[in-house]
């Protein structure tokens, strides 16, 4: 059956940043389709909530408190997976930041304590937890799904080390999906506006009125829910994509258009206030 193709049975995966928003769900549809999840994320509260969710539903999986960040937490992270189930099949590296401890700001008031955390939480750590696990992935061809922003493709004032630390981790995937082909396939999406927890936070509750301008521009006519990154990434984690590695696949409702989120903004508030604008 064609759907078999789509399934994660008997597949042991951990995503990151596995407490909240996108990863959350990530988490659920995983379990959903086959897999032992393991939710992973600094907060125990909110990981522990995710697998007893995924529980309640009949599902299997386990919750792992710990900072990615450090060396630490990488090896916690594995070291229990691999006690729990003995493999690793497929990681998500979901967790990440935006908002000032992810890099968004003025770009004169930049520190370098904080150039350093936006590359460590959006990019470092997604290449650490893949090196570190790859060697556990005995099931070949096992697989990473990383996620990346529309930050990484589009120019945006205010963005610098979020959207480069996103390129960072674009170029890290094609790198090491060549370097660990057949046996890891290695792919990316970049999550255009969807309506996660961050972008509440630090978007839609920011500037009022703006989630209904992003969706009128957007081809499909509204903004993502975090259901639609979880759908990508199971064709990404699943055989069903068993051709294809070393890929940033768009799910961004076919925004396509060179242009950012905070352009729209300014373009919007010169209009606003009678200001001249160039096209």
């Amino acid at each position: 059956m064609i759907l078999d193709e789509f399934r994660l049975d008997g597949k042991v995966a951990i995503v990151t940043g596995g407490g909240r928003g996108i990863g959350a769900t990530i988490a659920e549809a995983f379990a959903e389709i086959g897999a032992s999840v393991v939710c992973a994320a600094r907060t125990r509260s909110q990981v522990e909530d995710v697998a007893d969710r995924i529980r309640a539903q009949g599902h299997d999986a386990f919750a792992v408190d710990c900072d990615i960040t450090t060396s630490e937490g990488v090896a916690r992270l594995i070291s229990e997976t691999i006690a729990r189930y003995g493999k690793i099949d497929a990681l998500v590296n979901n967790a990440g930041a935006g908002g000032l401890a992810g890099g968004h700001g003025p770009t004169a008031a930049i520190t370098d304590e904080q150039m350093i955390s936006a590359f460590r939480l959006n990019f470092l750590a997604a290449v650490n937890v893949s090196r570190v696990a790859i060697p556990h992935m005995k099931d070949l061809p096992g697989t990473i799904v990383n996620i990346s922003s529309g930050y990484a493709r589009v120019a945006n004032i205010g963005s610098l080390l979020y959207g480069c630390a996103k390129a960072a981790l674009e170029q890290a995937t094609r790198m090491m999906a060549m370097e660990f082909a057949p046996g890891v396939r290695i792919n990316a999406i970049r999550v255009g506006a969807v309506q996660s927890e961050n972008m509440k936070a630090n978007l839609l509750a920011v500037y009022p009125g703006i989630g209904e301008k992003l969706a009128a521009w957007t081809p499909v006519g509204r903004l993502g829910v975090t259901r639609d990154i979880a759908l990508a990434a199971i064709y990404l984690a699943s055989p069903a994509s068993a051709y294809v590695t070393g890929k940033i696949l768009d799910v961004e409702g076919g925004m396509v258009v060179e242009r950012s989120v905070m352009e729209i903004i300014q373009r919007s508030e010169r209009l606003q206030h009678g200001s001249q604008t160039a096209a």
